[in-house]
């Protein structure tokens, strides 16, 4: 397992209240972590405590706290916060996201604040965090929650693809920039999701599809990476293997490097070579 996340350590979990935030949070206290769950929900995080309580090694050692990643001084508030309570910060998810859906010219008004949770909570949150836990000179990580769709970007939800491209690209230069840090312990890796049934995915449903993953699958392949040291945590789900993700992220980049029209997975001069592509 990655050197921070050792019991009597501290975790930070945006989004903590749901879905893979909470699952985490309770993987995290089950080993011995004093564990924060921030959300913006008041009402989902005073059902998380108790369930990451039950999780835990040391129950006292479980704070929440109602916070929206968009607002800077939140961000900052919750670090003084968990500082005091905790003295430590040695863990750091980013987790906290939506998808309410968006079209290109807007016409829903969702993409300012979908830009503002689901990127700038994550740069802001690792901007904020990050300077102090390379300070302490212990082992630290960071956990940003990106998107396959971030990668393959497919045509329907522009914002939120937007949004996760973003997170891929800031977390590989947090990683860099990190790592050519003199004395810095502090890791950053990309958790990238597969088809997960949570409350960003489940639009009404009330039980998971066969095709998806538990928030708890997702959290066993996460902490199975790390163990492997991987940066790039590439999740599959009950519908789509690595192989298949592979292929589809290779013919995405070759849209540029064969000068192909983009997102031509769905272009009708297309379409029918990519089918052809993946299945041979």
């Amino acid at each position: 397992m990655h050197d921070a996340i050792v019991d009597g350590h501290v975790a930070v979990i945006t989004g903590g209240a749901s879905g893979i935030g909470l699952a985490a949070a309770a993987r995290l206290a089950s080993a011995g972590l004093s564990v924060c769950i921030a959300d913006h929900n008041e009402e989902a995080l005073a059902k998380a405590r108790p369930i990451v309580a039950d999780a835990a090694i040391h129950t006292r050692n479980i704070m929440t706290a109602a916070v929206d990643v968009a607002d800077d001084g939140q961000l900052r508030a919750l670090e003084r916060r968990v500082l005091d309570e905790f003295g430590r910060v040695d863990v750091l998810m980013n987790n906290a996201g939506m998808q309410p859906g968006s079209t290109i010219f807007d016409k829903e008004d969702n993409w300012r604040r979908i830009i503002d949770v689901n990127m700038w909570g994550i740069i802001r949150g690792s901007q904020i965090f990050a300077p102090g836990m390379v300070a302490s000179g212990r082992p630290g990580l960071i956990v940003n929650t990106g998107s396959k769709q971030g990668i393959t970007t497919p045509p329907g939800d522009p914002a939120y693809n937007v949004s996760k491209a973003a997170v891929k690209v800031f977390t590989e230069a947090l990683q860099h920039d990190m790592r050519t840090m003199p004395g810095c312990r502090v890791e950053a890796r990309l958790l990238i999701p597969g088809f997960v049934f949570t409350p960003l995915t489940a639009h009404g449903r009330t039980e998971k599809p066969a095709g998806a993953w538990t928030p708890e699958q997702t959290v066993d392949f996460l902490f199975e990476a790390l163990e492997r040291d991987d940066f790039y945590i590439l999740c599959p789900d009950n519908d789509v293997d690595r192989a298949t993700d592979e292929k589809r992220m290779r013919w995405a980049m070759g849209d540029i490097v064969e000068n192909r029209p983009p997102l031509s997975r769905w272009h009708d001069d297309y379409k029918d070579a990519f089918a052809d592509w993946v299945k041979s």
